[in-house]
């Protein structure tokens, strides 16, 4: 019973969307409305304030480590399912229609929670493949498909580890349009325009 009202509560953490969220604040267009139609920090970048792309990420991350640090605090059995469950909020949001992000951001919150070590080596590889290719997409794909060698290689073939692959996979389905985009050579390139 605990593990799933854990479950739920971090389900409906992850179901806050920061992109809509800051958007209406800062009187900013619905990010579903516009751009690639994606509530994340990325498209939101694409009206022009930094500084609500800075808060739809810092936001989006970070409930994805306070559901997870929550259940290993209260119950550490449930900190796999919570972990698992935030991303699932975020992707389907409750509050929003079930219309969520890819879950790039919320991925790296979680990471961080379960080992800063497996968030970090995580980042580093976003930040590698981002820096010499310059796709933003790409990198968060190389980046998820790395993400569960990280948890096998520090954690074993644990809950965790199923979590974390469970999550590539679903990370790695809602950018099938952004790989569709990079095999014909159409994708944003950070800092550029479309080819």
């Amino acid at each position: 019973m605990s593990i799933a009202l854990a479950a739920i509560v971090a389900y409906l953490i992850g179901s806050i969307s920061f992109a809509i969220v800051v958007s209406r604040a800062m009187g900013l267009p619905d990010p579903r409305s516009y751009g690639s139609k994606n509530p994340g920090a990325t498209n939101v970048l694409r009206t022009g304030r930094r500084s609500a792309a800075v808060l739809t990420l810092a936001g989006d991350a970070a409930k994805g480590w306070l559901a997870v640090w929550l259940a290993q605090r209260y119950v550490p059995d449930a900190a796999p399912y919570a972990a698992l469950a935030v991303f699932l909020g975020h992707l389907f949001p409750a509050y929003h229609r079930f219309q969520g992000g890819k879950g790039v951001a919320t991925a790296a919150g979680v990471l961080f929670a379960i080992d800063w070590r497996i968030g970090l080596g995580t980042l580093a590889t976003w930040i590698i493949i981002a820096a010499f290719l310059r796709y933003s997409s790409l990198a968060a794909l190389v980046a998820a498909a790395f993400a569960p060698f990280f948890t096998a290689l520090l954690l074993g073939f644990d809950a965790y580890f199923a979590c974390v692959l469970v999550m590539a996979a679903l990370l790695m389905w809602r950018h099938r349009g952004n790989i569709a985009r990079l095999m014909a050579g159409t994708e944003s390139r950070i800092g550029g325009n479309k080819a």
